[in-house]
Formats: C-alpha cells, structure tokens, sequence
C-alpha cells in the first residue's frame, strides 16, 4: 500500500478534528431531562409494542434502501457519476473504478450530489411548511428517501458500490448514525470505525441487523414538533403566503440533510483514505 499524499493527510486531519469535535460534545440538563421523559414515556408501552415498532422501522428503513438503490432515477444518477468521473480518467467503467481517481476529484462530485439533496430538502421543508395536510403528511418519508439517496450516492462518490449486503447495510448505519441526536454519535460513530477493517472485502453483512432503538426516538419527536409548529405558524400570511412555516419547514429540513451529509461524507472519505493505507495506528479512534 502507498503512503498518504500530502493532500489525503490534510483531509484525514480534517476528519480527526471534526471527529474530535464530535468526541467532545456534552449534553446540557435540557437535553438529558428531555431524553429521560422521552424514554420513560415510550417505556409506558409494552416490550413487545417497543420491538415490533422498532422491528417495523428496520424493515421499512430496509425496503425503502432497496427500493432507491434499485431505481431508474438512482441507475441514472449513478451513470452521471461515472461521466462526471470521466472527465478525469477516461477508463472507467464501474463504480469501483473510482477509487483511482484523487480524493479532491471525489470530492468535488460527492459535493455536487450534496448541493443537489440540500437543496431538495430546502424545496421540501418549504413545500411542507405551507400546511397542506397531504404536503406535511409526506414530509417524513421524503425526508427519508432524499436522505437515504444522498448518502447512497456519496457512497458511490467515493468507489462503494452499495447493492451488496454489507454495503448496504453500511450505508443506513451512516443514515442512522447521521440522524442520532448529537450526544449519541460518538458512540454510533466508533462502532463505524470498530468495522472499517477489512470492509473492503465482506460481501454479506455479519454483524446486528437491528439498528434503531429508543436513542433515535428523538429524531421522528422533532419531525412531530416541526409540524406542529408549521400548523400553528401556517395561518401567519405575507402578502397572502405563509413564510414564516414555509422558513421553518425549509431550514429545518436543510438542517437535517446537511448532519447527514456532513458524517457520510466524512465516513465515506475514511474509507476511501483507508483502502489506500492501513491508518489505524494513524487516527485515533478514542
């Protein structure tokens, strides 16, 4: 394996600093009390509701992977990437050809499929925060699928073909991850890193195929809160338009696309730095 280049160490350093950042969040009595009433709330349920809710989130969360990973919109995205790429080596004929390519080309077509998915959610939020019933109504799952797209396609981005099952499961873990309040993702995040290696050759999926539980339960809370604050914000008109819900249906979704961007990109960018040397006597996981 070749050494890092000077280039790939800045933005392996880059990552240790964001990861540094990440290690050292602390939760304010907010969050905490709010964490506890949240947790005792949902336990008020019988176990068996809990998994079966859980389970039911798996299998979707699964599904609908399956469903963007198998669709023409994301065959044709993926044929964009291998044009785009083309433009600096002309022999590429898969996915996993990419991983040729210099991390800052990578970099530069992960980061178009990012400006895209942001701004999708930006449109989304604000169609959303105008109140219609069946706008707002289908928010969370467009959420969830412009999501799951993106972080599909940073994947690809960076060489990982994810119709695999190890990839695939892989790549709604960093979903996950992304979406996890902040005091929850170091943890999610060291059991990304306690996989990377020898990830580059498993083909199926050996480890825990459940992935949510009572942690990520704040996530779909906020996504309940957001729409009670635009049906209450809605009926607030400029010129005849609700901006004020419209602003906070769009900021809050760009919010969210942008974590889940931000920790893809950066895992996807390990794993790429990670194939090209064996870094893990270089970045430290504590």
């Amino acid at each position: 394996m070749m050494p890092l280049s000077d280039r790939e160490q800045t933005v392996l350093n880059e990552i240790k600093a964001w990861e540094n950042n990440l290690f050292s969040y602390e939760s304010n009595d907010f969050q905490l009390t709010y964490e506890k009433y949240l947790e005792r709330s949902f336990n008020l349920l019988p176990e068996k509701v809990q998994k079966s809710f859980f389970s039911l989130i798996d299998n979707w969360l699964f599904h609908l992977h399956g469903m963007i990973q198998g669709s023409q919109l994301q065959m044709d995205a993926k044929e964009r990437i291998l044009s785009s790429c083309r433009i600096f080596r002309k022999d590429l004929n898969k996915i996993e050809d990419l991983k040729s390519l210099e991390i800052d080309q990578l970099q530069y077509i992960a980061e178009q499929q990012i400006a895209r998915h942001r701004l999708y959610s930006f449109v989304q939020g604000g169609l959303a925060g105008t109140g219609g019933t069946v706008l707002l109504g289908a928010d969370i799952p467009a959420m969830a699928v412009i999501n799951l797209r993106v972080v599909q396609l940073i994947a690809m981005s960076y060489g990982f073909e994810v119709n695999t099952p190890y990839e695939m499961m892989t790549s709604i873990k960093v979903f996950h991850t992304a979406t996890l309040p902040a005091r929850f993702k170091k943890e999610n995040w060291m059991l990304l890193m306690g996989e990377l290696d020898g990830s580059d050759q498993h083909y199926f999926y050996e480890g825990s195929e459940e992935i949510i539980n009572i942690t990520w339960l704040e996530q779909p809370a906020q996504q309940l809160f957001k729409a009670m604050v635009i049906a209450l914000f809605r009926k607030k008109l400029v010129q005849g338009i609700p901006l004020v819900s419209m602003a906070i249906g769009a900021g809050a979704n760009y919010q969210l696309t942008r974590k889940v961007t931000d920790l893809a990109q950066k895992y996807y960018q390990l794993r790429y730095l990670h194939e090209k040397e064996v870094i893990s006597g270089e970045h430290s996981r504590t």
